[in-house]
């Protein structure tokens, strides 16, 4: 009990006094750089500072248990550090722990922590050129002067160290290592080194001069890689060359893309597109088979294998077999084409709902026509059966009036039905328009309405189906208004000239406002209804190329205009 409570205290402690921990890490390493590598001290005082490493290592947490691997290789630094330590490891140790403190500069934002670590980067740096890397040069001896820098110069930069303010909450952010700048620094630092190695014993200068060539030549190089990595002339430099390559991974992932989005528009069945997309996955180097299963179908391709990698989101869950095991940039651009795939077939199955809610929109709205015109013929029924019971103007005005109205709600009634099985011949129907406006004053006549006849053209012709249809809501909604609303005149207004206008108005109450916003851009809750016969005749009539309109809504004044341009009738064929 004592050594679990002990074992989760350590990484508590050592996060929050992660300074003062590296700071006595490098205290040790400077004073084993100072008495040499062969002091037997020296070899003492460097497994202690490989023991402070450890607890600071940014690899692993404290809470983790090592492996026989990992005990292994801190066996072998410890054996190598008290039997075979010389200068050529310790030069190769400084150049690994630059790195490893040079990558974590560019990770953090805080400024302090930015400044801690660079400050510790420049003592790596300096004490490997200043006093461990001029020993291995046997032509090069310190000066007294130099020799006291390193000593007692060097040490100051820990003082900065101690000084620099801690930053909240640092032990509680979990360290990482950026291994491309930590490998990108530890490789500049090893040029530099064998660099100035090379000048001393090729050009035969001194270790200084040395040092300014390798320096201005790794300046130089550097500076052209960054030019050519971010050109100023206005173009892609190696950053979008690089940058393509991680995400593509060097496999065929963008002809994988290509052929997905092409898929996407040839094929329309959601369980066909998805099985041919992922038969073009199983084509991919790296991938030997799989498996697929959405909310209804399931399928698999190619053979499967150990190595796999899973994706799920809602209505697709996908598997893959791989040759071999990927690495986390492999499972995430997996994930990622898992992503993409099952949004292209969310989009196929929303396509499939879209386009049966519009076959039954189209239905609904054809049974609401055809109802609508069924309740006006069942109204001109009604006043026939009124007049027969009434018989105010005797048996012969009777006659007359069932024989001018019996044949008109025959002929409507045959059209409505050619509507259900011929609604392209019907909807193409066309009247002339004087005809049609004479038809209507008739089947309207004794209702109390005042028509008002305009320029009507000879050769003008009007879609039966709408006029008619347009005309019975209207006239009919204004009748029925009438009836609640007390005795208003009506009047029924048309022409046809350049243009067909019809316009029906009414002396009623205005519409309410809210109700005259929707009225016909949808069903409307109103005193007689709900509005579906206006909203079903504008549609109508935007499809035919008309419009209807609420033109005035005033107390006293209520009108709708149907409106657009008519066509003219056809020439006679010539003898």
């Amino acid at each position: 009990m004592a050594t679990d409570t002990l074992t989760r205290a350590t990484p508590m402690l050592i996060s929050r006094y992660w300074q003062l921990l590296f700071v006595a890490m490098l205290a040790l390493l400077h004073l084993t750089a100072m008495r040499g590598v062969e002091d037997t001290w020296a070899r003492a005082l460097m497994l202690a500072h490989f023991g402070l490493f450890i607890l600071w290592q940014p690899f692993m947490r404290g809470e983790q248990s090592l492996t026989s691997l990992q005990l292994s290789v801190i066996a072998l630094a410890c054996v190598l550090a008290l039997f075979f330590w010389n200068w050529w490891l310790m030069l190769l140790w400084l150049c690994i722990l630059a790195g490893i403190v040079g990558g974590k500069v560019f990770l953090f934002q805080a400024r302090w922590q930015r400044y801690f670590h660079l400050t510790v980067l420049l003592y790596l740096v300096s004490l490997l050129l200043i006093w461990v890397f001029p020993r291995l040069l046997p032509a090069f001896s310190q000066t007294q002067e130099l020799k006291q820098f390193a000593q007692y110069g060097l040490p100051l930069l820990f003082l900065v160290m101690l000084a620099l303010p801690t930053e909240t909450n640092t032990g509680e952010t979990p360290q990482v290592v950026d291994f491309f700048y930590s490998a990108f620094l530890f490789m500049i630092i090893v040029l530099l080194v064998l660099g100035s190695f090379a000048f001393m014993t090729l050009g035969r200068v001194n270790y200084p001069v040395a040092l300014t060539y390798s320096l201005l030549l790794i300046a130089g190089v550097l500076l052209l890689f960054g030019l050519a990595w971010n050109p100023r002339a206005g173009f892609g430099g190696l950053s979008m060359l690089f940058s393509r390559y991680l995400l593509s991974v060097g496999l065929p992932f963008e002809k994988w893309l290509y052929f997905l989005a092409e898929l996407s528009q040839w094929e329309r069945q959601p369980e066909k597109f998805l099985q041919q997309a992922c038969a073009g996955l199983g084509k991919l180097p790296w991938v030997s088979g799989g498996t697929w299963r959405s909310s209804v179908y399931s399928g698999e391709f190619g053979q499967p294998s150990k190595n796999t990698v899973e994706y799920a989101d809602g209505e697709l869950q996908l598997r893959v077999y791989t040759q071999y095991s990927l690495s986390p940039a492999l499972t995430w651009h997996f994930h990622l084409l898992g992503q993409m795939l099952g949004e292209f077939y969310l989009a196929k199955l929303r396509e499939q709902k879209l386009q049966q809610q519009s076959y039954v929109q189209a239905v609904y709205e054809t049974g609401a026509r055809m109802t609508h015109d069924i309740k006006n013929l069942l109204q001109s029924l009604n006043v026939l059966c009124a007049a027969a019971e009434q018989e105010a103007g005797g048996a012969d005005e009777l006659h007359v009036l069932m024989r001018r109205q019996l044949p008109v709600i025959t002929q409507r009634l045959q059209q409505t039905m050619d509507k259900l099985s011929r609604p392209a011949d019907a909807s193409s129907s066309a009247v002339q328009a004087r005809s049609w406006w004479r038809g209507l004053q008739r089947n309207y006549a004794g209702q109390d309405i005042e028509f008002r006849e305009g320029e009507i053209g000879d050769q003008a012709l009007l879609p039966r189906d709408l006029f008619e249809s347009a005309a019975d809501n209207l006239i009919q909604n204004a009748i029925g208004k009438r009836k609640q609303q007390g005795d208003f005149a009506i009047s029924v207004s048309f022409a046809c000239g350049d243009t067909a206008r019809l316009e029906v108005c009414d002396g009623g109450r205005a519409i309410a406002v809210e109700t005259a916003t929707e009225l016909l851009r949808g069903p409307v809750p109103s005193d007689s209804g709900l509005g579906i016969g206006l909203y079903q005749v504008a549609r109508h009539a935007e499809v035919s190329g008309f419009s209807l309109a609420l033109a005035h809504n005033a107390d006293g004044k209520v009108s709708f205009v149907l409106s657009g341009a008519h066509k003219p009738a056809a020439a006679p064929a010539a003898a």
